[in-house]
This record gives structure tokens, sequence and C-alpha cells, in this order.
């Protein structure tokens, strides 16, 4: 089971702290949602988490199992769904997945050929990425993270550029595919986006007075 701990974490760019003093533990089998408002550090802090920005003052540590993990071996651990992660445009949709699921495995009992259907994009399986939609780019970049077989699953905004049937389906497929995974989500205030999450935790909170 994956489990992050921070410890009186800090994070600024200059002198503008986008959060600091903030400790929390996330521990799977569970569901967060970090909130706040347009520009307050959501996309930060998840990048905090993820270890792509080092935090300017504080901790973090990984454990799975109880085993500590480091920091530069965790994206071993973790698949992520967001707004500023390309798709490669030029490929096709069965060669994006092939191509990812060469890096990350599938989430067992999955089949890589029935990927297309699962995420309701069957019939643009030879289509190129770059001819897609918005929503069908937010379901294959949704569908290439909820599938990989990682402890750790990290969603930024997730809904965007989804439409109702859209919205139905990527609470459905978080649904099935929760399993024991730690999940943290980062939303603005779209409710259905988190519903699932039963940790809550406001980023603004700890922003320095």
């Amino acid at each position: 089971m994956m489990e992050i701990e921070l410890t009186a974490a800090g994070k600024r760019y200059n002198r503008d702290w986008i959060f600091r003093n903030w400790s929390a533990h996330f521990a799977a089998p569970r569901a967060c949602v970090i909130t706040g408002s347009n520009g307050s550090g959501k996309s930060t802090a998840l990048r905090t988490l993820l270890g792509f920005a080092p935090l300017s003052e504080g901790s973090i540590a990984y454990r799975i199992g109880g085993k500590p993990v480091m920091r530069e071996e965790i994206y071993n651990h973790i698949s992520i769904c967001a707004p500023y992660l390309d798709l490669y445009e030029e490929l096709t949709l069965d060669e994006m997945a092939r191509f990812h699921f060469s890096l990350k495995s599938i989430l067992t009992g999955v089949r890589e050929a029935d990927f297309a259907t699962l995420i309701g994009l069957e019939r643009s399986r030879t289509k190129a990425v770059k001819n897609f939609s918005s929503g069908m780019k937010q379901r294959l970049k949704l569908g290439l993270a909820l599938l990989s077989d990682t402890s750790l699953v990290l969603l930024d905004e997730p809904t965007s550029n989804l439409d109702l049937r859209g919205r139905e389906w990527y609470l459905q497929m978080v649904k099935t595919y929760r399993r024991n995974r730690l999940f943290i989500v980062a939303s603005n205030n779209q409710t259905e986006e988190y519903s699932f999450c039963e940790q809550h935790i406001h980023i603004e909170d700890f922003k320095p007075g």
C-alpha cells in the first residue's frame, strides 16, 4: 500500500509562498481531494507530491508496504492525468496505448486490446490523436492514468473538457479501478470530480497570512 508523509512542507517561488507548514498523511486505499481557487497552488501541490517540484522547506517521504521509496524512484509507482501533460499527437490511439503500456504495465485483468473500448473511443483506434477533440484527448489521458498498474494516481482537474456523459464515464472508471490504490485529485469547485474522495484538503489553508 502506498503512503505519503508530508512534514512542515513549504513551497515558494521567489518570495511568494504557495503553501507553508503543510503536514499531511496520505495512505491507500483512500482518495483525497486538494481544493482551492484558480491560481491557489493546487497543481503545484500535486507536482510536489510527484517529486517534480522540490520543497523549499520541510520533508516528504514515500512508503510502499511500509518500506521507504526514494524520491527519484517514485515515478515508477505513479500515473497522472493533468492539463500540462502532452500526448504524442502524431500517433494513433492504438499506437499511443501501445507506447504507454510498454513503459507502465496495464492493470491486471485488463487487456490492452480492450483499451479503446474501455475509454469509449473504439471507433477512433486508427485516428491520429492530433485529430481528436479536447474531450476525446481527456478520455485518453484519463484512461492511460487509470488503467496503468500504479499505486498512486494523481488527477488534476480530471473532468475538464468532458461533457455530462464523459463525466459519468469518469466516475464509473474510478469506481471500477480504484481497488487498493491511493488517489489524489486537484479540483477547483466541481464536486462531481471528487465525490468519491474521503479526505479533503483546502490548499489555501496553508498560505501564510
